[in-house]
């Protein structure tokens, strides 16, 4: 992950060969730590003279574990914290590394995690969320000039609880694949608001739910909004240019639809491919890129556009310290390419669903308000197929993790003029 893998396919990869007690504790170990690694760096850094920065990557991480375990793994004793700590300390860099390891983590035991060890949160809350909210501070800060500090401070909070796991049934409603799934033991309900998302009490149940709930797709309440929201009707050409891995093609709620779906990833179409095989929904599939859109002419078009992915980050806490300020600019940019790309293949009278899973402007209201600005053939369409409270006042679709405890995700559904 330090070298720019996602966290989740490193994770992935490294557990192969674990057993599935031995998997859950690894997982949250790897996740609690990168979740919670601002905190976890500010209780360090008073123990070590030179800065975190002078000490090696490796033994870093190591620290970093040990802490964890120490403050938030309620199952591992002090003792075996430390001393598996420095027991591994040892192996990578010998005696030196092993003393070293186990006097920082006495002294940060001894001084404790409570809330003293942290600034203030009403008198500075841009050094306390950064610290004891675990976020980078540049985007804290931004969120501040947004947000009140009472906000941040929520969605803080909720970016770093362990998200909950949702399924969406293809061909049953959310009521009877919760019946289904309770009555072969897995505890479910309805997520409702608007959603066709059923939630599970235990991550753990996700693989049975899948076969037993119709069968489903993994999908959080506010990306199933967002294909609500696109309102697509029946017996539609659509094409989705961002498809991979299939999510929001594959939960449209309208029927006969014919679907193109295209990614520049091959290895991502082919998982899209096995997906739509496994909820049994035809999906003509090819290789390409966005800018470059493989039709003519289609009569919706949707476009889940790469971004910086901030309304996420409790389901992808490493991304917060993979992401970087001038980065979202940069997205900006090429999702203005994206979506004038992909307008020019829109019929006349056709549909064009941008859509991101960001909660920054320009990448969301002032990305689409310049795309108008500069096509007036196209304009923003309201639409009431998903509830009232999703929508602001100019009809785009804005949910928000602090406000509606959900992922956050952002749509706009643009209309070309006949």
């Amino acid at each position: 992950m330090e070298r720019g893998r996602r966290l989740d396919r490193a994770f992935s990869d490294a557990a192969t060969d674990l057993d599935s007690r031995d998997r859950a504790f690894a997982h949250e170990l790897a996740y609690g730590v990168t979740r919670l690694r601002g905190r976890i760096d500010h209780l360090l850094a008073p123990y070590v003279t030179r800065g975190l920065d002078s000490v090696e990557p490796p033994l870093l991480e190591l620290l970093r574990a040990g802490a964890y375990q120490l403050f938030w793994m309620d199952g591992v004793p002090e003792y075996a914290a430390v001393s598996t700590t420095v027991d591994h300390a040892r192996s990578i860099g010998g005696r030196k590394a092993a003393g070293f390891s186990n006097a920082v983590l006495r002294r940060v035991q001894a001084a404790g995690a409570g809330p003293e060890r942290f600034p203030d949160a009403g008198a500075d809350p841009a050094a306390r969320l950064p610290t004891h909210g675990s976020h980078p501070r540049w985007l804290v800060e931004r969120w501040l000039a947004r947000w009140s500090p009472e906000e941040v401070a929520r969605l803080v909070r909720r970016n770093n609880r362990v998200p909950g796991v949702c399924v969406v049934p293809v061909g049953a409603t959310p009521e009877a694949a919760a019946s289904r799934l309770r009555e072969a033991g897995i505890e479910a309900e309805p997520v409702g608001e608007g959603t066709a998302c059923v939630r599970l009490a235990r991550a753990a149940d996700v693989v049975r739910a899948l076969d037993i709930a119709s069968p489903a797709i993994v999908q959080d309440p506010a990306a199933n909004l967002v294909a609500r929201y696109a309102d697509v009707p029946s017996g539609t050409m659509v094409a989705d240019f961002c498809a991979a891995p299939g999510g929001k093609i594959l939960a449209l709620p309208a029927a006969r639809l014919q679907i193109l779906a295209a990614d520049r990833s091959e290895s991502r179409i082919l998982v899209l491919r096995e997906n739509a095989r496994r909820v049994g929904r035809p999906v003509a599939l090819t290789v390409a890129d966005a800018l470059h859109p493989p039709v003519r002419d289609a009569n919706a078009v949707l476009l889940d556009v790469p971004c910086s992915g901030t309304g996420t980050l409790a389901r992808n806490p490493d991304a917060r310290w993979r992401l970087e300020e001038d980065s979202i600019g940069a997205m900006a940019s090429l999702q203005a390419r994206m979506l004038a790309a992909a307008a020019d293949v829109v019929r006349p009278g056709g549909l064009l669903l941008y859509s991101t899973c960001t909660l920054e402007s320009e990448e969301n209201h002032e990305r689409v308000e310049a795309f108008l600005a500069d096509r007036p053939d196209f304009v923003l369409e309201a639409t009431e197929a998903v509830p009232s409270r999703f929508r602001d006042r100019a009809g785009f679709l804005e949910v928000t993790p602090h406000e509606h405890d959900f992922d956050g995700a952002f749509a706009a559904r643009l209309r070309r003029d006949a």
